[in-house]
């Protein structure tokens, strides 16, 4: 019984140090990638930002372009998961301010992540092409159905949902993308302050909400 203890325990543990390991490579590739590129990064670097040897990296993922991939994938699942979950029946004003708050959350708190995501698509897209023509196409699809069934029973005014969406998205992660230069006009050298976040946010909910002819609901900070 003592063996069989002993080697759970044993295999809980390395399972434990695998999922530090693998979330250690993930947070540092995911800064690497973001100030150098997918060209620029390497693997020496990523593995000095995480702490572990270059083989951890080339153990758990293989190559360069696989993690790539892998932190892509995870960028992808954490901004669709962000809004999925909404119905024909949810509050648009409620529904569309909730979203903008979580996606400069995001941008707040995973600021590489959007500038990876960024660079990449200025790049062309090479490696999410495929995923940018199927899965976010069909989100959007489902999501602006959404919004035009609200448009449509009178609940809000008329938009063309797609661009609205868009227009979301390019107003929330600029300020993950550009954040050196709001930083530099709002005389904060080079980060932002929580309080500039909180004011953006405001703001963006207002400007969709009143474009929508939705009634802006009061800040939650």
């Amino acid at each position: 019984m003592n063996v069989e203890t002993n080697a759970t325990a044993d295999d809980s543990s390395q399972g434990r140090i695998r999922q530090e390991n693998i979330e250690k490579i993930m947070k540092a590739a995911e800064k690497v990638f973001a100030g150098n590129g997918f060209r620029g990064a390497t693997t020496a670097a990523i593995a000095e930002e995480a702490g572990l040897p270059k083989a951890n990296i080339h153990y758990y993922f293989g190559t360069k372009a696989k993690l790539y991939r892998a932190v892509l994938d995870d960028i992808i699942a954490l901004w669709l998961s962000s809004f999925r979950e909404i119905g024909e029946n949810d509050d648009p004003a409620t529904t569309l301010a909730d979203y903008i708050r979580a996606k400069m959350q995001l941008s707040q708190n995973r600021p590489n992540a959007s500038k990876v995501f960024a660079n990449e698509l200025i790049r062309g897209a090479p490696r999410i092409s495929g995923y940018l023509e199927t899965e976010l196409k069909e989100w959007v699809e489902e999501k602006a159905a959404i919004l035009d069934h609200w448009i449509e029973e009178g609940r809000m005014a008329p938009v063309d949902s797609k661009r609205l969406l868009f227009h979301i998205w390019s107003m929330t992660q600029t300020w993950a993308d550009f954040e050196v230069q709001w930083a530099a006009v709002l005389g904060r050298k080079k980060k932002l302050k929580a309080e500039d976040f909180d004011a953006a946010t405001d703001f963006i909910i207002t400007i969709v909400l009143r474009t929508c002819g939705l009634q802006p609901i009061p800040s939650r900070s």
